[in-house]
């Protein structure tokens, strides 16, 4: 009866290789989670404070673009190439009168001349990358899109205002392209994809590129804020903060940008670095930068995830919180400016 009991007591190695190899994966599993929404500093959450003289004007400044480009001008695509003319001739107007040079990037699509549209800021120093802002001025067939995107070219806009007269490290583009949406989205006839690639053709150095997409959407209500599988266990239910949104790649870029934002600027935030493909992450013209090899985020209301309006045409300038766009643009201002003024060793430092 002794060698049975023995052998009942012999250690099951199959067992315990399965519960050690099942142990090893969840703590991976856990430290990939960890590094994807793990961010720098805390979101602001304590009540908003009423808005400087500073940010009154902005919030000014980006309802009248906002609402001209989406009330007056109304669709802007290739489905209406005169929209697409007009809204052009209006940036370039608006960029003129803060005292801009503006440069046209010319293309042909089916038949139409389309164009992207930039104005720079010269650095002192050539040795550090470029620091682009940019978003798209196109609108869905049928809709007038007014988060998406009148809000990103208002805010777009606006930060080449506050700019101006500035005196960077870094030369800063401030960049307007055309043709983001759908039937070009991610295909080479993409505005940013475009530009992105004539970069790179021309070697020029990218330190950052941050794609301003639908700025202008808000709710305090539970439940207001959805999220691609997974993600809704790690962050609010309350579509009341903004997103800055990056690849495992661009993701020093992106706590970069999120840390001064957040040190800088009393307004909710949140951050994540995801692979490209996840629902969500490369929808805008950051992807475009990914593409070429760039560092790259994207600073978003979260759009569809938030917006039921999104992509319909009742996305419009009414449905739009100017008073909570105007903080971020104000923050995302500092964000531009604390790029600039980078040192190259700053800029190539790793956050662990």
């Amino acid at each position: 009866m002794l060698e049975p009991i023995l052998d009942s007591r012999k250690p099951n190695w199959k067992l315990r290789v399965f519960c050690a190899a099942l142990g090893l994966s969840l703590i991976a599993g856990c430290l990939w989670i960890w590094r994807m929404t793990h961010m720098p500093l805390k979101s602001y959450n304590v009540p908003l404070q009423p808005l400087s003289n500073q940010e009154s004007e902005i919030a000014a400044h980006v309802s009248a673009d906002v609402r001209y480009l989406s009330q007056t001008l109304g669709e802007r695509s290739l489905s209406r190439p005169e929209s697409l003319v007009a809204a052009t001739n209006y940036l370039r107007d608006s960029l003129q009168k803060t005292g801009y040079t503006v440069t046209e990037q010319t293309y042909s699509v089916a038949g139409n001349q389309v164009k992207n549209l930039e104005v720079v800021l010269i650095g002192s120093d050539a040795n550090v990358g470029v620091v682009l802002v940019g978003a798209h001025y196109d609108s869905v067939s049928g809709t007038v899109g007014a988060d998406d995107n009148a809000t990103g070219v208002a805010g777009t806009l606006e930060l080449a205002r506050l700019l101006q007269g500035s005196k960077p490290r870094h030369t800063v583009r401030f960049v307007f392209f055309v043709n983001e949406e759908p039937p070009y989205f991610q295909t080479e006839t993409m505005g940013s994809l475009v530009y992105a690639r004539q970069l790179q053709r021309d070697n020029v150095a990218v330190s950052a590129m941050i794609s301003l997409e639908t700025l202008g959407f808000y709710s305090d209500a539970a439940g207001s804020q959805k999220y691609p599988p997974v993600l809704g266990w790690f962050y609010p239910d309350r579509g009341d903060f903004i997103a800055f949104v990056g690849n495992p790649d661009s993701r020093d870029l992106l706590h970069r940008s999120i840390r001064k934002f957040r040190d800088s600027t009393s307004f909710p935030s949140e951050g994540l670095a995801a692979p490209a493909d996840w629902p969500g992450v490369g929808w805008s013209d950051h992807w475009s930068f990914w593409q070429a090899q760039y560092p790259a985020i994207m600073i978003t209301d979260t759009a569809l995830f938030r917006n039921p309006y999104y992509h319909t045409p009742r996305d419009t300038a009414d449905r739009l919180d100017f008073a909570r766009m105007a903080r971020v643009v104000g923050g995302v201002s500092r964000v531009v400016e604390a790029l600039a003024m980078e040192s190259l060793d700053t800029a190539q430092q790793k956050e662990p």
